[in-house]
Formats: structure tokens, C-alpha cells, sequence
């Protein structure tokens, strides 16, 4: 196992001991236990800012609700014994008592025998009545009198004083989340404010010096934090206050500082990155000297989140998160929501779930409980579950999965096919409208906007062409965009459908060689000469793409059986390939010309390529994919494309 340097602090070197894997579940017994249970505090909250609050102690009603007897529909209050003979045959005549009650009007007068008063909806019933005859069940009978053609029982359509609420009840119960219905309630016993439990605040620090705040300028190597901003909301929608710090270099002593600080002010300290032991991250060495017991888990097993480190400074909780996004929500969800809602009075998270089919294999570490993000979009025979496969780096894969699955520790895979659960984010499940499974192109984006504008939803997976027939063949998409060349009858795509598959025209857009301006390897040849120059030099590196992709097909036919170095480098998008070209880490890759030309990169035309769209012959007449094919044939998506640097078909 690796060691982090020694410290000069006898305590921080003591706690290397705590630096070994723990499972999950031993983990966040630990934390919990060196928690709980502790004192809940509360605060004293008007109605209207106690919403999303719990309860910190039981609520008895005041009072009584109605605190009258009162009538529930428009109508006359009368004596139920008066109207014991009527019927249609037999009509009883009653004297109109000289007041109309009014909500809000106390009555004055008695309703006397043979006597009725007027009253409307929620109008206190007056002495001597003890029940309300509808006005459609009476009939006028000069100015001063009604008769009654059907009787009333004693009670009927009153609704009495404390029937809703009877004063001394238990109206709410402590750890109660109050929502709108619970203001309504207290709002009725005439409480303005009420005892919730304090929303704890939570510090929120980023470590790192390659950390920018959005908006700042970005250096060479340096990137965006997203985690800062990622955490506070997350702890917002949990019950905590969060409260961000900002990013902190790797200095110790500012980094110290800042811990100090925190912790004297917050009721829990949350930090990202400074968790994987390197000589750079300096969070856990700090932990040691910020109270007892100190780190209670530095090291979980979980992917993503292994480096997760958990501690307890003197009765206040402190987690340095991993760095990367996804470990990071994972294992802030996974391990940290439940503390959090427990110390803000709020019950667990009640997840839903649903059962899905996985249509891959996902291969998994042995060891390590996995949680692997997952899109959902409709099968034949259910819900059909696509990994996100973009690692624990990706900013997008929280955003766009709908949840995920969970893979035991003791395997180490999820076979194809195999039936299991997903834990949704949200409470219901969103299946999109438009499913397209295959090759990305930036020009797909133009065309779908006209869809997402209309109301309607679409999910994108990139597999690579072959990846997106294979699931097109299954019948588990709509469309697959894909670029195939078949070498044979030297057409793109046609060849390649099977029965229950047909070809939609995308467009055209040329592939070819990216190049740093200036390479003389490249700059004024063609294609082959280029490339017959780039293998000639065994310092000039290639960045390819990854199987299944139908550039990677081009770039194969252009190597013949070459290998050149960077050829296992293998990107799935023609950005991530220009990127590599840019920043200097590959000498030439392929990719399309709207993204070289983006980023101000040399290229070398080699074949306009058809992006074109397999479309599941069965699933055409939905209103989705109708939609869909408006949209590609509009002039305003022509136009789009035309403007990207495409050709439309």
C-alpha cells in the first residue's frame, strides 16, 4: 500500500493506521457511530419560511378546528323536528328569521320552532339549529317564509366544532417534513411559528492548485471547479446549509487555516479532492490535528469513491471528497446524505426503483461494491438499462443518467441480459420520447433542438456505429445515426442494414487529417503523403478512435497494417481527437472539419463521409420519430447544418 510522506505531527503520523479499505457498510457504521446520537438543535421559524423543515418537537393543537359548528353548504338553518313530516305531498312552512348569515357574521337571532334562517357556506349555525336544509331543496313562498318538501336530519350538512381538529390533539409529530399540507394545518390552529430542527451548516472547500472559479480566466492545465458548486447544491437539497469557501491551494498552512476556520463556524466541514494519498493532498494529514478521534475511514470500497476519508473533530463531522465529479456525488449521496439528514431532523432518502434489463456486459472489480450510472429508454418487454460509460471524471454523467445499479463486491460483472434494479434520482421514471443509439455527430444537436423546443425529450447514447445497429437490430432504439464504408460495393451504409432496418439520408460531412498548423509534415500535402510522412517518423504520434467507430474504419484503410505510435490511444468523439491534437499530447489524428476548424487546427480532406440514420422500421409511426424526420427535412435545420460546415442530403 502506498504511504503518504511522514508529518512532523506526531498525531497526523498516528493516524496512518486508520489508511487501509474498508467496506461500505463497516465505513459508514463507523462514522455514524462516532456521530450518534447527538442533540438535534432547533430554531424558532415563521410559517412561511418553514417549508422543507422538520419538526423538532410534537405539535398540540391550540384550539379547535372549526371553532364553531358551522354549515357546510349554502342553505337555511332549521330545527331537524320542524321538517319531520315533510315530504313532496306534505310541504312545511317555515318563518324566515330577520338575519343572513354570513362566514365571518355571528348570528344573533335563535332559530325558533317553525322558524329558519338563511346561511351561507361556512356561516356559524345559530342557536336552536341543528341542522342545514340545501337551498335547492326549498322553495320561496312569499317574502317572509320558505317551505320544505323533504326532511333533515339532526346534523345534516353541519360540520361541528373540532370534528377537523379537537383542541389538545397531536397535530404533527417531531421529524414531521413540513410541507405545503402542514402549513395549512398550523395556518388553521392560528400558529404563526413553529420549532423546526436547525438546518446544520455545512463549510464547503475545494483543494487544488489547478482549481478556477467559473468565470476566471483558465491557465494551461488548470481546470473549472465543479465540485464546489456540485456539493453546496447537493447539500441544499438535503437539509443542510451550505456554505462555500472557495478553492484553496495546496499549501498545508492555508489549508489548515482554512479547516480551522471552517469547523469554528460550521456544524460539519465538507472538502473535494486531497483524498488519494499522493504527496500533493494534504487534507487528511491536516485531520489529525483538528480534534478527536480524528479519521475514522480513509479508504472505502466503492467505485467510484475508493479514496473517500471520513472523520469526526470533536463531535463535528469532516469528509474530504474524492475529486473527480461522479466519485465525488456518488459517494456524497452513498455515505454522506444519510449523516446529513439525520443531524437536519430529516428521515432517509425514500429512493424509487425499478426493475430493468441490462443489454451489455459490465465488466466490474472484484472486491469493490460498484455503482454504475445508467440511461433508461423503452425495451419491447420493459425498461432497457445503457451504462453511461464516461468514468468518474464526467461532469455529464450525473446530469444526464436517470440512475444507476449496483454491482456486489463479490462479482465481477453483469452478465448481457441480465434482470436487475435501478435506483432512480428522480421520484418517477423519464423515458424519453426519442431514442438514438449510435454515432455522435455535433450536427444531430441542430436537428433534435427543433424536438426539444416542441416539448418533447430526446436521449442521445454514442456507441460508435456498429454499437448502434447492434442495439437498432433489437429493436431498442429508434434510430442509429451511423457512417459505415463498405469496402466491397464502395458505399456508405446501405450494406449494412438488416430486415427491419432503413436508411434515412443525414448528411455529409468531410473527414480528414487534423494537424497543428505549421507541421511541415503535413502542412500542403494530401492525405496519404501525410500520413506516409507521419509514419516515417517514429516521434510523431497519431491519436486514434475507438473500435466500432466509422472513422476508425477510415483510419485503418489509410495504415493498411501500420501501428504507429498512439494507434492504441483510442477517443469516442472527434473532440476529444482535436483536443489531443491542440494541447500537444498527439502530433495527427482524424476527425471531422467543423471541429478542426473550432479549434484552429490544419486539416486535410479525405472523404465526405454519409451520416445517415438507420431508423427501426416498427417504430416509425411514432409521434417522436414523425417529429424527428420534420425536423431533418425543415429548411431551418437544412440551414443549421449548412451553417456548421455540413451538407445536408
Amino acid at each position: 500500500m502506498t504511504t503518504i510522506p511522514q508529518s512532523q505531527d506526531r498525531s497526523a503520523f498516528e493516524q496512518e493506521q486508520f489508511l487501509k479499505i474498508l467496506s461500505r457498510e463497516e465505513a459508514l457504521a463507523r462514522f455514524e457511530a462516532a456521530l450518534f446520537p447527538r442533540a438535534l438543535p432547533g430554531e424558532t421559524r415563521k410559517l412561511g419560511a418553514a417549508l422543507g423543515a422538520a419538526l423538532a418537537e410534537d405539535v398540540t393543537a391550540p384550539m379547535d378546528v372549526p371553532p364553531f359548528d358551522r354549515s357546510n353548504v349554502d342553505g337555511f338553518a332549521v330545527r331537524s323536528a320542524d321538517l319531520a313530516a315533510a315530504g313532496e305531498s306534505a310541504p312545511v312552512r317555515l318563518a324566515l328569521n330577520g338575519e343572513i348569515i354570513h362566514c365571518g357574521t355571528a348570528p344573533k337571532l335563535q332559530v325558533a320552532v317553525g322558524t329558519a334562517t338563511p346561511i351561507a357556506t361556512g356561516g356559524p349555525l345559530p342557536r336552536g339549529a341543528d341542522a342545514v336544509v340545501m337551498v335547492e331543496h326549498t322553495q320561496l313562498a312569499g317574502s317572509d317564509a320558505i317551505e320544505v318538501r323533504r326532511g333533515v336530519s339532526p346534523g345534516q350538512f353541519v360540520s361541528y366544532a373540532g370534528s377537523d381538529i379537537a383542541r389538545g390533539e397531536a397535530l404533527l409529530r417531531a421529524g414531521t417534513i413540513i410541507g405545503s399540507r402542514e402549513i395549512g394545518m398550523l395556518a388553521a390552529c392560528g400558529l404563526a411559528e413553529v420549532q423546526v430542527a436547525r438546518r446544520p451548516r455545512v463549510a464547503v472547500i475545494s483543494t487544488g492548485d489547478e482549481l478556477v472559479q467559473p468565470g476566471e480566466a483558465l491557465a494551461p492545465a488548470a481546470i473549472y471547479d465543479t465540485n464546489g458548486a456540485i456539493v453546496a447544491a447537493a447539500i441544499d437539497e438535503n437539509g443542510g446549509g451550505a456554505v462555500f469557501l472557495g478553492a484553496i491551494p495546496d499549501d498545508e498552512a492555508k489549508l489548515e487555516a482554512a479547516m480551522r476556520a471552517a469547523l469554528a463556524e460550521s456544524d460539519m466541514l465538507v472538502l473535494s479532492g486531497g483524498t488519494s494519498k499522493g504527496a500533493g493532498d494534504l487534507s487528511h494529514r491536516i485531520i489529525g490535528r483538528l480534534g478527536e478521534p480524528g479519521i475514522i475511514a480513509h479508504g472505502v470500497a466503492l467505485k467510484p469513491g475508493k479514496p473517500l476519508c471520513l472523520a469526526v473533530c470533536d463531535g463535528k463531522p469532516v469528509v474530504i471528497l474524492p475529486g473527480f465529479p461522479t466519485s465525488a456525488m456518488f459517494t456524497f449521496h452513498d455515505m454522506i446524505v444519510p449523516v446529513l439528514r439525520r443531524m437536519a431532523g430529516l428521515p432517509p432518502r425514500s429512493d424509487a426503483k425499478v426493475n430493468v434489463t441490462v443489454p451489455v456486459r459490465i465488466a466490474s472489480e472484484l472486491g469493490r461494491t460498484e455503482f454504475v450510472m445508467v440511461s433508461l429508454v423503452e425495451g419491447k418487454d420493459g425498461l432497457i438499462a445503457y451504462p453511461s460509460g464516461k468514468g468518474s471524471g464526467a461532469i455529464t454523467s450525473f446530469a444526464q443518467a436517470d440512475g444507476f445499479l449496483r454491482i456486489d463486491a463479490l462479482a465481477d460483472q453483469v452478465p448481457a441480459g441480465t434482470d436487475t434494479e435501478v435506483t432512480l434520482f428522480t421520484p418517477h421514471v423519464r423515458v424519453p420520447d426519442l431514442v438514438i443509439v449510435g454515432s455522435h455527430c455535433t450536427g444531430l444537436d441542430l436537428v433534435t433542438a427543433q424536438l426539444a423546443h416542441a416539448g418533447l425529450t430526446v436521449r442521445s447514447i454514442a456507441v460508435g456505429s456498429l454499437g448502434g445497429l447492434a442495439v437498432a437490430r433489437r429493436g431498442e432504439c429508434d434510430l442509429a445515426p451511423i457512417h459505415l464504408f463498405d469496402d466491397k460495393s464502395e458505399t456508405y451504409n446501405t450494406p449494412y442494414l438488416v430486415d427491419g432496418l432503413e436508411l434515412v439520408a443525414g448528411w455529409r460531412r468531410m473527414q480528414g487529417i487534423v494537424f497543428r498548423k505549421g507541421d511541415k509534415r503535413f502542412e500542403g500535402h494530401g492525405a496519404k503523403d501525410a500520413v506516409a510522412a507521419a509514419l516515417s517518423d517514429p516521434t510523431c504520434i497519431m491519436v486514434n478512435r475507438n473500435q466500432g467507430a466509422g472513422t476508425r474504419i477510415l483510419i485503418d484503410r489509410l495504415l493498411g497494417g501500420a501501428r504507429p505510435e498512439g494507434y492504441w490511444n483510442q477517443p469516442r468523439s472527434h473532440n476529444a481527437v482535436a483536443a489531443a491534437v491542440a494541447q500537444h499530447r498527439a502530433d495527427w489524428g482524424m476527425t471531422i472539419a467543423p471541429v478542426a476548424h473550432a479549434v484552429g487546427l490544419g486539416f486535410i480532406p479525405l472523404a465526405e463521409e454519409h451520416y445517415d440514420f438507420a431508423l427501426v422500421t416498427a417504430r416509425k409511426q411514432r409521434p417522436a420519430v414523425q417529429a424527428f424526420l420534420d425536423a431533418l427535412g425543415s429548411d431551418e435545420a437544412r440551414a443549421a447544418l449548412e451553417r456548421a460546415g455540413f451538407r445536408p442530403a
